[in-house]
């Protein structure tokens, strides 16, 4: 694991992150690795995996030996489509 050292950091800075450790029942060092990992996180934003939503359905059916569907007859005939003329 790497050490990062801050210099500089005002004591007013320092006393609130000991205080907010102190209601999270962290040490100060985990608090703030707390609040890097969640900042890192929120700038990276969800990491997708997928680009569109027919993969995305296909990897959470595909373990399960897929899915038969009965699909019904059309109850109500087909309509020719519109002329645009």
């Amino acid at each position: 694991m790497a050490t990062l050292t801050i210099r500089n950091l005002e004591d007013e800075t320092k006393q609130s992150l000991r205080l907010r450790a102190a209601r999270h029942g962290l040490s100060l060092e985990e608090e703030i690795r707390t609040i890097l990992r969640q900042a890192i996180a929120t700038e990276e934003g969800p990491k997708r995996r997928h680009t569109n939503l027919y993969d995305a359905i296909r990897e959470l059916v595909e373990p399960h030996g897929g899915f038969d569907l009965d699909i019904p007859e059309r109850a109500l005939p087909t309509r020719d489509p519109p002329a645009f003329d």
